[in-house]
């Protein structure tokens, strides 16, 4: 495996090209913006650049989430939304597992996406306007809940979408509490320095074709940055940059996790012709509407 390498191409983040897995050194800053420019303080965009993530306590309120949590029942007990592309179906149960473009399906969580506590530290971190490129909600019953392989969301956003620059930024609002036991995500924290190149993308997990990182790489990667395990309580936020190596263990607990995540883009940074694919994915999953998010 080829470490840190320097390659003189148009693409300065080329996957799924080789039969060789590399580890590229990122070429885009972390933070855009300034303490000026939004809540972030200048100590707390500093931590978010060292990490690549950021926790944020009980930024949603305890009835807010209780309206949220009524909601997402709401839509996974929907006869009809089954039969939407944009809903992700498990075929042992038949229950939906997540909806995906959930800011055009329902008005409770297009209000969130939309909501100045997410979209200005958006803006922040970014240093611009920004549009939503995707969201969805995650619904993981207790005892339904399977692992999540580490990936960098940014390859297959490069990959599979054409998203030129590592200009986007996660957030998963906590709509139930999330444990290590019952599959709270995992980072790498300062992987989002490094760039994983990818041999071939994973096969089809519902509705995505992340990139599958060379275990070599997860191997170097764990080794010089360590595990953290983001339990969370509802309410909570994560902010990860995009190029966060992430995963999740199964949830074979009795609790529930479900979660609200939503992906802003610069409206500097908007997709183009996929990097790694013949097509691009539908709009649903990676919205070529670019109208700036927040009003």
């Amino acid at each position: 495996m080829t470490l840190q390498m320097d390659l003189p191409t148009l693409d300065d983040y080329p996957t799924r090209k080789s039969t060789e897995a590399a580890l590229l050194y990122r070429r885009d800053p972390t933070v855009w913006g300034t303490a000026e420019e939004g809540p972030f303080t200048d100590s707390e965009l500093q931590d978010h650049d060292r990490r690549g993530y950021t926790r944020l306590e009980s930024l949603v309120g305890d009835a807010e989430v209780l309206d949220y949590r009524d909601e997402l029942d709401r839509l996974v007990r929907d006869p009809g939304l089954r039969e939407d592309e944009r809903a992700l179906v498990d075929p042992a149960d038949g229950g939906i597992r997540s909806v995906f473009e959930v800011h055009r399906v329902s008005e409770a969580f297009e209000s969130l996406v939309n909501d100045p506590r997410l979209v200005e530290r958006a803006r922040q971190i970014l240093g611009s306007e920004v549009y939503v490129h995707q969201s969805r909600v995650d619904h993981r019953p207790g005892f339904g809940g399977g692992p999540l392989y580490w990936r960098s969301d940014f390859e297959t956003w490069h990959a599979e979408d054409g998203m030129p620059r590592m200009r986007a930024v996660g957030f998963s609002v906590a709509l139930t509490d999330e444990h290590s036991h019952n599959g709270a995500l995992m980072v790498m924290p300062g992987s989002h320095r490094t760039y994983v190149s990818c041999l071939e993308p994973a096969e089809e997990d519902g509705h995505e074709r992340a990139g599958t990182p060379d275990r070599g790489a997860l191997t170097i990667l764990a080794g010089r940055h360590g595990i953290d395990v983001l339990s969370a309580e509802a309410g909570d936020v994560t902010v990860f940059d995009s190029n966060c190596m992430y995963g999740a263990g199964a949830n074979i607990t009795p609790f529930a996790r479900s979660n609200l995540f939503v992906v802003y883009n610069s409206v500097e940074n908007v997709c183009e012709k996929p990097f790694s694919a013949a097509e691009p994915r539908p709009g649903f999953l990676a919205s070529r509407d670019f109208t700036p998010a927040g009003g």
